[in-house]
């Protein structure tokens, strides 16, 4: 699964258990004022795209989940970061129908992902302008390099959309970057009787005729990959938590009696991971639960959490951690998902020890000797690459970048003391607040933040070393 449970298998098997982005630019531009093709990112070149920074995401969308046909109509407001005489968008597969910017006419053109926009007259460096596409066609199911599948999901009732690291080009157009995030307000129009879940915030609910309108918005900045739409037959709960945050669940009938009290506790470790964390980002928190079989992991979308299947505690601590790791602070490139998953790997192993189970230094020690995974071929997967440079972008969710992160982690923790470690998870949290980060900006505030303590053993050995590092 990509989170906890991994999307890395082995792992799955073997476990069971700052500033706002405007990173929009780049570092690729073409010719003639034209945004480039691609972020710039070291594992996906031609995710995101150069020129830009998106600032809302408007998406109408209608939904036939019988024909297997979604009709979106896409608003992007953004603001140039060059001078634009051309701009591109990730789209893959659907028909394109007509594209404007500004309300007026532009030309496009396609080539694979790459939705290339002509606007009618130049975009000057800085101003702000508005894209309209409006497309429709029989969504993809995106397989990832590691053999994982994404995008738009066909499930018994309806559909699941997951977007990590490249699937919501697969669903709406945009610049699917997570060095650019933006705020949305997402509508979907399903069959009567269907419900359409997504992030944020339920702003309303219309039924005409044989057919009903579901709206969300979500007012904190969101990288496109933590962007979902689960379209089904749900049991839906609303609740508070004692500080009054609003609490949303959506469970498939089949995992209700399953899932009741593991979703039951959702207040309490919000809670814990605020002490711990600090202030939660976000205006509301939840979970989408599915079948088994139309996911095959969990994944940390903002606000609630998909799950495949009932979770268990340690699987909804991890998830809930991402929304500080991960959704609040987001990797400036898919290199760092270590920010992400050691981060909410190490959460688990601090609710253990907060909670009568085993210590993290047992953890990190049974991890290193080689015993923690039931099998020998993942024990040795934990060196098989350092968690800062996951070797392709087929690795950016293997063993090493969960667990060796974590363990990157707690040698910080080992060297700076437990207080002045719990002051570090909060202040890297809030000093990135709604942003992004990368590794080098971490090493950075780990060393301004002790400036008594040598971490150079750990950046050499654990966190860019390879192989097993000397005896701790």
């Amino acid at each position: 699964m990509r989170s906890y449970l991994l999307r890395s298998r082995t792992v799955a098997a073997a476990a069971l258990t700052v500033s706002l982005a405007a990173c929009g630019s780049g570092s690729g531009t073409g010719p003639g004022g034209s945004g480039g093709a691609g972020a710039g990112d070291p594992y996906f070149p031609k995710a995101g795209n150069g020129g830009y920074d998106v600032t809302h995401y408007a998406l109408d969308l209608a939904h036939d989940p019988r024909a297997h046909h979604l009709t979106g109509t896409a608003t992007i407001t953004a603001r140039a970061t060059r001078d634009l005489s051309a701009l591109n968008l990730d789209l893959k597969g659907l028909d394109v129908g007509s594209v404007t910017v500004d309300g007026a006419t532009a030309r496009w053109s396609r080539d694979g992902q790459e939705l290339t926009v002509r606007p009618r007259g130049a975009l000057e460096r800085d101003a702000r302008f508005r894209v309209v596409v409006r497309y429709s066609g029989a969504p993809e199911t995106v397989t990832d390099p590691d053999g994982s599948e994404e995008g738009w999901l066909r499930t018994a009732d309806g559909a699941l959309a997951l977007g990590q690291p490249t699937g919501s080009m697969a669903w709406f157009p945009g610049n699917h970057h997570p060095s650019d995030k933006a705020t949305y307000s997402i509508a979907v129009t399903v069959p009567e009787g269907l419900r359409a879940v997504s992030n944020g915030e339920p702003a309303g609910e219309e039924t005409k005729g044989s057919r009903t309108t579901y709206r969300w918005r979500v007012g904190e900045p969101m990288a496109s990959y933590l962007a979902t739409l689960a379209i089904g037959r749900y049991e839906v709960d609303r609740t508070r938590t004692a500080d009054g945050l609003p609490v949303y669940t959506a469970v498939d009938p089949s995992q209700a009696a399953a899932s009741r009290a593991v979703l039951a506790r959702i207040p309490e470790v919000v809670a814990w991971a605020e002490r711990t964390f600090g202030p939660y980002p976000f205006s509301s928190v939840g979970a989408v639960v599915e079948r088994p079989e139309d996911a095959g992991y969990a994944l940390e979308t903002q606000n609630r959490p998909v799950f495949p299947g009932a979770p268990d505690t340690g699987l909804l601590v991890h998830e809930i951690a991402h929304q500080w790791y991960g959704n609040s602070v987001t990797p400036r490139t898919w290199r760092d998902m270590w920010l992400n998953e050691g981060f909410a790997t190490y959460a688990q192993w601090l609710w253990q020890e907060d909670h009568g189970g085993d210590t993290a230094q047992r953890t990190f020690d049974s991890l290193y000797a080689g015993g923690y995974f039931p099998d020998a071929e993942t024990n040795a997967a934990l060196w098989s690459f350092p968690p800062a440079e996951p070797p392709d972008a087929a690795h950016i969710s293997a063993t090493p970048v969960y667990w060796r992160g974590a363990m990157v982690l707690h040698k910080i923790r080992r060297t700076v003391g437990d207080d002045a470690f719990a002051a570090l998870l909060r202040g890297w949290a809030a000093e990135h607040r709604h942003g992004t980060a990368d590794t080098g900006q971490f090493t950075a505030y780990v060393e301004k933040s002790a400036p008594g303590k040598d971490f150079g053993a750990i950046w050499a050995d654990w966190l860019y070393g390879e192989g097993r590092p000397g005896r701790p």
